[in-house]
């Protein structure tokens, strides 16, 4: 089965576009097929609602044949590692720690402050060196297509 395939088998699923795709793959294995299916929502997705599309997908290709073999079929969320790739993936981090690495290259940790339809406001950590005044950053706005990749930063302060 391919990738276009189980994103067409997904969409009954999405509850009118509460749910959100966020990544799909489908590799064929040694003995069977894995599937992997990365849904989010705009509050965040719940273990229940992913368990539950996982059954009635699963039922769905069990009853129309559609995979004749054995499979492996896991439907989660992406987790706070998994970059963030959507528009509604950065709304739902305002106020949280990213690590951006830029297409121009180097990379930047600081806070997401807002986000628009153009790109991010992102405040940058102030740089700390040994005897000299910290400076405080200005926000700056950083265009989507600026950005090569962003994972919200975990933080146990």
């Amino acid at each position: 089965m391919t990738k276009e395939k189980v994103i067409e088998l997904l969409q009954p699923y999405l509850e009118e576009d509460r749910i959100f795709i966020v990544d799909v793959s489908a590799t064929a294995g040694k003995n069977r097929q894995n599937i992997t299916i990365l849904l989010d929502t705009d509050e965040g997705i719940k273990i229940e609602e992913c368990a539950s599309i996982s059954r009635r997908l699963a039922h769905f290709i069990e009853t129309n044949e559609l995979i004749k073999d054995a499979y492996n079929l896991e439907v989660s969320s992406p987790g706070v590692d998994f970059p963030l790739t959507f528009k509604r993936q950065y709304i739902k981090n305002i106020g949280r720690d990213v690590k951006l690495n830029l297409t121009e290259g180097g990379e930047k940790i600081g806070k997401l402050e807002d986000v628009n339809d153009e790109g991010i406001v992102f405040k940058e950590e102030a740089k700390k060196s040994k005897g000299k005044k910290v400076v405080p950053i200005e926000s700056v706005i950083i265009p989507f297509g600026n950005i090569q990749q962003a994972k919200v930063q975990i933080s146990f302060k």
